[in-house]
């Protein structure tokens, strides 16, 4: 089996008329985290949006070229409850559930049947351990999950995600209603969690990209400008614009 779990083909996405994506050809490889920069509505949340088929609910949205997970294209055969299993995702403001923080990460492991008391016990602490929550929660888990400071609410949805035992989770901006201190948490959070998981990051933040990623892609326009090794893009950009963009002479 190849190194990498998502692989990008020749992909078009269209709103209506409008061409929001352009010729998009990446690789992600097992365990990366793959942070993806640019400035606002270049097309960044639209892309990580087409990792789990969430652009599937906007009528208006077409999609052209292909995207493997594992070799199997995710807008062919590959049923879509299956593929948010494998892909988590967590947004750009904590959106845990009107539940308690218990209910909140068993909620996708009861959906899927698994009733017995102690199993999903084991997996809503292993989940917020991984989230780096754990210690400041196990004693209150019947509580309701809004009860939270936003980054522990943040930490929460990791959590839930974790719980699905995905392969890739994304996040889009995950740290941007946060203060620097919640988004510091996060950021060690997301270098622990490489360990396990792919990640596909899209961040505002040039330094969090060049703190806790190894890959980093610029979109401008809905163009994929340039996609390399983190470092390399920060220090030796192949590209004027990405240059430009990095040094602050725009976005």
């Amino acid at each position: 089996m190849d190194n990498y779990k998502i692989d990008v083909k020749n992909l078009d996405l269209f709103y209506g008329d409008f061409q929001a994506l352009k010729n998009i050809n990446l690789t992600i490889n097992k365990g990366d985290v793959a942070a993806l920069i640019g400035p606002s509505g270049c097309g960044k949340s639209t892309f990580i949006r087409i990792l789990n088929r969430m652009n599937d609910l906007i009528p208006s949205c077409r999609i052209t070229g292909e995207v493997l997970l594992d070799g199997k294209d995710i807008y062919g055969s590959m049923d879509v409850t299956e593929l948010r299993s494998r892909v988590g995702m967590v947004f750009q403001k904590p959106n845990p559930f009107n539940m308690t923080i218990f209910d909140n990460v068993a909620y996708g492991q009861r959906m899927q049947g698994v009733k017995d008391k102690r199993v999903l016990l084991e997996i809503v602490e292993t989940s917020l351990k991984k989230a780096a929550l754990w210690d400041e929660v196990k004693d209150r888990l019947k509580k309701p999950a809004q009860a939270l400071s936003g980054g522990q609410q943040q930490r929460l949805c990791i959590a839930r995600s974790i719980a699905m035992e995905p392969e890739i989770i994304l996040m889009d901006e995950p740290t941007s209603a946060l203060d620097p201190i919640a988004t510091g948490r996060i950021e060690e959070l997301i270098v622990e969690l490489k360990k396990e998981f792919t990640i596909v990051l899209v961040t505002h933040a040039m330094h969090q990209a060049s703190r806790v990623s190894n890959k980093t892609a610029f979109f401008l326009l809905g163009e994929l400008i340039e996609y390399n090794i983190t470092r390399e893009v920060f220090t030796k950009p192949r590209d004027k614009r990405t240059e430009d963009y990095i040094s602050g002479r725009f976005g």
